[in-house]
């Protein structure tokens, strides 16, 4: 005859006698028969060969042995339920960690709120921020130093996969003073000899911008050049020339700058897109991360005016944004 092991309904019923004092209550708790609770207790008593209780009528208390007995059945049940929260948390992807990039407009900005939007549904998770430019955001996907990465593109990404999330024109900046600002489209015939305010010599909004003024047949007059959409913006509103930058980067320095924006046409697209390195299998973290950064990136949008087809700003935002007399 095999020799009986001790189970889970063992140690079930051990615990609900120790917790009522009674067989009857704890079969009442386990929602079983009284005798099949007693059953359960003489079998433990004889497997561990111990005398777990001391029986006085109806109640029953446990013996020197079953006190000992029952603290490490207590402790067991301590590791258990740590199991069971370390189950919840790799539900919860608590067992990962998540690196994310972007250029710096976005990092400081959409990707922060889009990170503290995940950590609340996923507090466990420890993500880690990092900045850098075009080239650099690409490079890291491409080596799987990140894991994701939030982005204005101007052509395609090399090798990441993209997800687009929407498309809008860029626009032109210029002083609030400059008598461009009268005009309510702008074109590259309106930048004939005006003072330009260019985007660093190389980069895709570069070669795109000039790309489209050689098509009109227009040569800038570059009096400045610079990496970042906030410096662009610092230079036009000190009067050093005029530009034409990503609308979202133009919207939210103009909150601090005295900084004029109009439409620019023909139409200058920017993408903008979650990028992941390529052939890469998305999980659920990843997955749950990149509908936080769409639907962040998305309601930021929704608060601009499109300028690529004069929608308009709402009443408290054009005020900031000088609109054309």
């Amino acid at each position: 005859m095999a020799e009986r092991r001790m189970t889970f309904r063992h140690i079930e019923a051990f615990r609900a006698v120790v917790a009522t004092g009674s067989m009857t209550e704890a079969s009442r708790r386990l929602h079983t028969s009284q005798p099949q609770v007693s059953r359960l207790i003489a079998q433990l008593e004889a497997i561990t060969g111990l005398p777990l209780f001391d029986r006085s009528g109806s109640r029953v208390v446990p013996s020197l042995d079953g006190t000992r007995f029952h603290a490490e059945v207590e402790r067991a049940f301590v590791g258990l339920t740590s199991l069971e929260s370390a189950a919840a948390r790799i539900r919860a992807f608590g067992a990962e960690r998540l690196r994310v990039a972007a250029m710096p407009r976005l990092a400081g900005g959409l990707l922060a709120r889009a990170v503290v939007r995940f950590r609340a549904a996923h507090p466990d998770v420890i993500v880690a921020i990092h900045s850098g430019d075009d080239e650099t955001v690409n490079h890291w996907l491409a080596t799987g130093f990140c894991d994701a990465a939030l982005t204005m593109l101007y052509g395609d990404a090399p090798d990441a996969h993209r997800e687009h999330v929407e498309t809008r024109a860029c626009v032109a900046v210029l002083p609030q003073d400059h008598p461009l600002a009268a005009q309510a489209l702008l074109t590259p015939a309106d930048f004939f000899g005006v003072p330009f305010v260019a985007s660093s010599l190389g980069s895709a909004l570069r070669n795109r911008t000039e790309a489209i003024f050689a098509a009109a047949g227009i040569t800038l007059t570059i009096t400045a050049e610079a990496g970042l959409g906030a410096s662009i913006c610092t230079l036009v509103s000190a009067g050093l020339g005029v530009s034409v930058m990503n609308p979202l980067a133009a919207y939210e320095e103009a909150k601090i700058s005295p900084i004029a924006i109009r439409p620019f046409a023909p139409a200058l697209p920017v993408h903008f897109a979650l990028l992941f390195p390529p052939d890469h299998a998305r999980g659920r973290l990843m997955r749950a991360f990149g509908a936080c950064a769409r639907a962040v990136l998305l309601e930021e949008l929704a608060q601009l005016p499109d300028a690529a087809i004069g929608r308009p700003a709402p009443p408290s935002q054009a005020a900031r944004f000088s609109a054309p007399a």
